[in-house]
């Protein structure tokens, strides 16, 4: 059975591309309705500030999407992190990849047209949305660029239309587990909405805090329930805050 329950006894987690937002063609072709911009900001104040988003963008874009918001968030899969809303500082969770493996995948991908490749410091994503039958191939000439890789510290995560070369070690999982340690989010109850490989760590811990987690487009393991797309994602958005209650 199903019951309204205050904002206030809630966190509330969100990824951005699949989720907040449609997809686009290439990350920089996103559209952002200023609708969804102010009602995040009515949202943050509804939650108490306990409301991050979660992506693997970096913060830096994620502040370029959303200006002239800045919310708490963690960009790059968990690999870096703002606390404090409003501010512009960001911390580390790990080092940036060398540069050298940087150069070599840039040389790599001149062997699969289409493909566009982002570096974020902390990883490397390689798009290949517009050249989908690439993928078998693409992902064989990765994991053999991975193996050959001296240091060994590169690991190879899927997604929508993109391998992400990352450290192990932090995900959105981890993410989220460190955000519930913060003031604003201790003692609440976790909500986290998804759509992709790389937040199906978030929902397993979300669950284990008896929060409620949500994939969107479909059920993914570990989800609590399912939005049809990010529009239904928005609409759910603006009715919690006008209602200010989580129907759990």
């Amino acid at each position: 059975m199903h019951t309204q329950q205050s904002l206030g006894e809630f966190g509330l987690f969100l990824d951005v591309d699949g989720t907040l937002i449609d997809i686009a063609p290439n990350p920089d072709a996103v559209v952002v309705p200023q609708s969804l911009i102010r009602d995040l900001e009515i949202a943050e104040r509804r939650f108490e500030g306990a409301l991050a988003l979660v992506s693997g963008r970096t913060i830096k874009d994620l502040d370029r999407l959303f200006s002239p918001l800045r919310l708490k968030a963690s960009g790059v899969h968990g690999a870096e992190f703002r606390f404090d809303s409003g501010q512009d500082s960001s911390v580390a969770a790990s080092p940036v990849l060398p540069s050298d493996a940087w150069a070599d995948l840039v040389e790599l991908l001149r062997g699969f047209p289409g493909t566009l490749a982002e570096n974020k410091a902390f990883s490397f994503a390689v798009h290949y949305r517009s050249t989908p039958a690439s993928r078998p191939a693409l992902k064989r000439a990765l994991d053999a660029f991975v193996k050959a890789r001296r240091d060994q510290s590169i690991r190879i995560l899927p997604g929508h239309f993109v391998f992400e070369l990352k450290r192990p070690g932090f995900n959105k999982g981890v993410a989220i587990e460190r955000f519930l340690e913060q003031d604003a989010f201790k003692g609440r109850r976790p909500i986290f909405v998804g759509d992709d490989v790389t937040d199906w760590p978030g929902f397993d811990t979300v669950r284990a805090r008896n929060g409620l987690a949500y994939s969107v487009g479909y059920l993914a393991p570990g989800a609590t329930g399912t939005f049809r797309d990010p529009a239904a994602v928005r609409n759910w958005l603006t009715a919690m805050i006008d209602s200010e209650t989580v129907t759990a």
